[in-house]
């Protein structure tokens, strides 16, 4: 699949795309409470407040491995029992990884190649994957959420609640 993912060819691409996708990933880690962050789905899985807090860490985790530099959270493993905390460290860590690549590479970075555990990706790549991965997990906190009991935010279209506030009935 990697071989075939298409790469982002510019930052600007890359800048625009990832600032309209992290204000929405932002939305979600601001609408966690403490009393959300322990659900799961199942004992053995991630919780919701480990899935927010691996987004967050990730973001340098992944990108710096193409050699960008730029502060890194702290207690990558574990999850803070603070939402606020996981969501103001994804906030700072989404904004340093937008300006290290802007401070720091040029387009003809984009083309050249990193080693992401094992194997070399271009670095275009490496922002496309790294950004699916995002987006992926996001879907599973919004998931996650739901049984938690909170509203989550409209992100591609209305929400159920949305709908039933405007007077439509909503899809099954």
């Amino acid at each position: 699949m990697r071989r075939t993912t298409p790469m982002f060819r510019t930052i600007a691409d890359f800048v625009t795309e990832y600032t309209n996708e992290s204000k929405t990933t932002q939305r979600v880690m601001d609408t966690l409470t403490d009393a959300s962050l322990a659900q799961k789905i199942t004992p053995e899985l991630r919780s919701l407040g480990q899935l927010g807090w691996h987004i967050g860490t990730t973001i340098h985790e992944m990108i710096s491995r193409t050699g960008l530099e730029f502060a890194a959270p702290e207690g990558e493993e574990h999850a803070p029992a603070s939402a606020l905390t996981i969501a103001d460290t994804y906030r700072t860590s989404a904004a340093a990884a937008i300006d290290a690549i802007q401070s720091q590479w040029t387009d003809a970075k984009l083309s050249e190649s990193s080693d992401m555990y094992g194997e070399q990706w271009l670095n275009g790549l490496t922002l496309r994957i790294f950004l699916s991965h995002e987006i992926h997990h996001r879907g599973e906190m919004i998931v996650l959420m739901r049984q938690a009991g909170l509203r989550v935010p409209d992100i591609y279209g209305p929400t159920r609640e949305d709908w039933i506030e405007r007077g439509m009935e909503p899809l099954v």
